[in-house]
């Protein structure tokens, strides 16, 4: 996979009514960031069983897509991303993970019975994620999507674990900044010249009478950036515009 695009699909409807509030995007962000990728898109979403398989599907159809997702791998009846990644990943079908059917054991005993085992009904051919604090383990598809529980406890060693083996490092990505002592508006032409292979932000601030406005360039190729960034210091040169180099 040349360059990942890394989505985060985090499941429970608590989040979205108020009840609890999510920690796994930003410590996913910065786990990302430290390695040199970040993030296409993040989804919270609700515990709905058609919803989220249309979710996970949208990110299947990205062919560079990775997929952290929390949440709804439990054994009470909400949990449904199990069976929901099943559907999208593997046509449906579901076995008994043998080692993940040990481990749930080697923490339950027989009290694994009658729910907890459901925990181990995955979808067909999966790698396992360790489960430091309760054993029971998440799971991973094609080394791409990664299933972890709801609590970030129990989540975060899974996201670790995955990411060190499988996406140590990223791509260097390059940046330039600086800021120009005018309109956003007195940008847009120049704006429009920037190529698609670069990252072009524009934040436009006001200061009392003071109008200013912060542009980036980034991208993974430093000469394109480079170019890029030359066509707006080279518009406020020619304008006579105040700029500084940074924000």
């Amino acid at each position: 996979m040349k360059k990942p695009n890394f989505y985060t699909v985090i499941i429970g409807t608590e989040l979205l009514n108020g009840r609890r509030k999510d920690d796994h995007f930003a410590f996913v962000n910065s786990e990302l960031l430290k390695r040199g990728f970040e993030h296409k898109a993040s989804f919270v979403i609700k515990d709905e069983p058609k919803f989220i398989e249309d979710v996970f599907a949208l990110v299947k159809a990205d062919e560079q897509s990775v997929m952290f997702c929390f949440g709804g791998i439990g054994a009470t009846p909400d949990d449904y991303t199990r069976k929901a990644a099943a559907n999208v990943f593997r046509d449906g079908n579901m076995e008994i993970n043998t080692r993940a059917k040990e481990l749930i054991y080697e923490r339950f005993g027989d009290d694994m019975y009658p729910h907890r085992i459901n925990m181990a009904n995955l979808p067909v051919n999966v790698g396992l994620l360790k489960n430091v604090v309760s054993n029971v383990p998440g799971f991973c598809i094609d080394d791409r999507f990664f299933f972890s529980p709801g609590f970030p406890s129990m989540a975060r060693d899974m996201v670790l674990e995955a990411l060190d083996k499988f996406y140590t490092k990223g791509q260097e990505k390059f940046s330039l900044v600086l800021t120009a002592y005018t309109s956003e508006n007195t940008l847009i032409d120049v704006m429009e010249k920037v190529d698609e292979n670069v990252d072009l932000s524009s934040l436009p601030q006001m200061l009392g009478d003071i109008r200013k406005t912060i542009i980036s360039i980034s991208g993974y190729e430093e000469k394109s950036v480079q170019r890029n960034f030359a066509l707006f210091t080279d518009f406020l040169e020619k304008e006579k515009i105040q700029f500084n180099l940074g924000e």
